[in-house]
This record gives structure tokens, sequence and C-alpha cells, in this order.
């Protein structure tokens, strides 16, 4: 990555993303890209036991840091390039807990504008369609920095 305009997105583009331009502590959540398409994106986060509460389950806190970095990667994707950007609004509604296994964020673009984005994530834990949480999201697309 080169200044802070993408000029193509791809899956390359996005792993090199996730040690560029996230902050440290985001990137020690080990996530991984699952898959990239035009409508969104879908990460990965490995269960460890340091993301969990005293009671062994996944803290709200992992699971709000990943549906916001899965956004990022949906935004990216759907727009053929990673702009800059900002969230806006999360609203999250956790379902039931997510406990000893890696959680998959599958986030959608529901409108990609000229400076505003919108989506939706679905998080659900490896093996098990049933939802865990899920999110709406905003955010601002920022100009290029010069």
């Amino acid at each position: 990555m080169t200044g802070g305009l993408m000029t193509m997105f791809d899956r390359a583009t996005a792993e090199e993303m996730l040690g560029s331009v996230f902050a440290p502590w985001v990137q020690e959540l080990n996530l991984s890209i699952e898959s990239l398409s035009n409508a969104g994106a879908v990460l990965r986060m490995r269960f460890s036991e340091k993301l969990c509460r005293d009671n062994g389950v996944i803290c709200g806190q992992a699971l709000m840091s990943l549906a916001d970095t899965a956004m990022v990667f949906a935004v990216s994707s759907a727009g053929g390039v990673y702009r800059p950007m900002t969230t806006v609004d999360q609203t999250m509604h956790f379902l039931r807990p997510a406990a000893n296994a890696d959680v998959l964020a599958e986030a959608k673009v529901i409108r990609l504008g000229r400076t505003m984005a919108f989506g939706s994530v679905t998080l659900t834990t490896d093996g098990d369609t049933r939802p865990v949480a899920m999110a709406q999201l905003a955010y601002a697309l920022l100009p290029e920095s010069k």
C-alpha cells in the first residue's frame, strides 16, 4: 500500500491491510479474511481465552471490534478500493453467547455512496449458523490524505 489510497482491492491487498491500516490491538484479535465479494466480506476471529470474560464467553468488545473491522473490508471490497473511513454509528444486538469457537463475521454493504456507507454484519460461531450477534453500521468516507 502506498499513500492513503489503494488502487486495486483484492485478497492480497486485504491481507496487507490487516497489518497496516488497523491499530495494533485490532491486529492482536488474530483476524483472517475468509472471502471478499462486491457485496461484502467474511472475516474470522480465532478463538482465544484472552478474548473471554471470566465466564469463558467471548466479550462483547471483541465481537464489536470484529464487526467494525469486517465492515471496513466489505466497504473496501464493494468499492473496489480502500478509502480512509471512520465509524459514525454501530448498533449491536447480542443474541447468544459465543464460547470455545472461532467467530465468523459476514459483512454486507447495504448502501455505498460518495461520502457515506451503510452495512450490516451477522456474527456466527464456526459450525453453527445461528447468529451470535447482529450489527448495523454507518461510515463516513474520508477524502484521501495527501
